[in-house]
């Protein structure tokens, strides 16, 4: 195997100091023209490209962002991943991706990230253990997830209000003239899923509604699906139904479809969370939260910034982003 082109090799050609090759490379560093002309050149001779471990020695900062990505199956995360990726390196870091199976915990991800020298973790997936906070805490640097329960002085979590939009989804169907309900989950576990439910049923307990039919599924399509079939083969079918994300509720809508004496809008309402831009095709016509992705996304890595600048922990922040309702022909309001 060929040996990787040193600094000194580009020295020796250059005929310059090592020390001259490192301050030609480095931003801002006392270089004359000339000296940096000559380097560049002699590196491009031998094919030399610069290492960046050194600089991650001595100033103790890689540059590198870890992102722990899971649930690529719903596009919801696809978007947050492209803008976490694009803005990270706007601002001059790079992304180093960890891919776990689970579609809403990165937990699984901790012994991974704990081999590599990044300055921080993003995730639009949570923590949910104990455990898992302790040990991302022991390795000193920000994190920051969505719709994570767990926080401590190192990590931090910025969440959609999930539970003021399950009960402005329970106020939209009871305006829609809807006096029974379901709601189709996630898997258990998921903070985001239980929030959303727990606001969607309290504000129907506040209203005086008590009928509430709750199937369990995935977060997949067929997923919700399946579970739409299960509440269809019932003898009471709701008025309404909520769906803890779009992709369910985009399942849920094609199996109400090809129930013959059930239509949308007007027999049975329904409705689904993220603000998918599948969402509003005609085919679906969705009723829909949509999750401020981009104000999200920002937030972290404000948190991200201040803390490395600072050279501390963020301090466990918590922070909600109100999500935006969006109605349309999958609901109806009585006039």
């Amino acid at each position: 195997m060929a040996r990787y082109t040193s600094s000194t090799d580009v020295a020796r050609l250059a005929g310059v100091s090592q020390s001259a090759v490192s301050r030609a490379y480095t931003p801002g560093a006392s270089v004359s023209a000339e000296t940096r002309r000559k380097v560049l050149e002699a590196a491009e001779v031998l094919g030399y490209r610069p290492s960046l471990i050194p600089g991650i020695m001595l100033k103790h900062r890689s540059r590198l962002v870890a992102m722990v990505v899971g649930g690529l199956y719903n596009p919801f995360y696809a978007t947050v991943l492209e803008l976490f990726a694009t803005r990270l390196q706007e601002i001059g870091n790079q992304v180093l991706l960890i891919h776990v199976d689970s579609g809403f915990s990165l937990d699984e991800a901790i012994p991974r990230l704990a081999g590599y020298r990044v300055d921080a973790v993003v995730s639009a997936l949570a923590v949910l253990s104990q455990d898992a906070a302790a040990a991302l805490a022991r390795l000193e640097i920000p994190v920051v997830c969505f719709n994570t329960p767990l926080k401590n002085e190192w990590v931090s979590s910025i969440s959609s209000d999930n539970r003021e939009a399950g009960g402005a989804m329970a106020d939209l169907f009871i305006a829609g003239g809807a006096g029974t309900f379901g709601y189709i989950t996630g898997p258990r576990g998921s903070p985001a899923n239980e929030d959303r439910l727990a606001g969607y049923r309290d504000r129907l307990l506040q209203r005086g509604f008590r009928d509430l039919q709750i199937v369990e599924a995935d977060f997949h399509y067929e997923g919700g699906r399946d579970a739409a079939m299960t509440i269809l083969g019932r003898p009471n079918v709701p008025d309404a139904i909520f769906c803890a994300n779009d992709l369910m509720a985009m399942g849920a809508l094609d199996a109400i479809r090809k129930h013959a004496r059930i239509t949308v809008p007007d027999d049975l309402q329904i409705a689904g969370f993220d603000g998918l831009s599948a969402a509003a095709w005609s085919a679906y016509n969705l009723t829909t939260f949509e999750q401020n992705v981009a104000e999200m996304v920002e937030r972290a890595i404000e948190i991200v910034n201040a803390s490395v600048a600072q050279q501390r922990a963020p301090g466990g922040i918590s922070m909600e982003v109100p999500a935006r309702l969006v109605e349309r022909g999958s609901t109806r309001r009585v006039r």
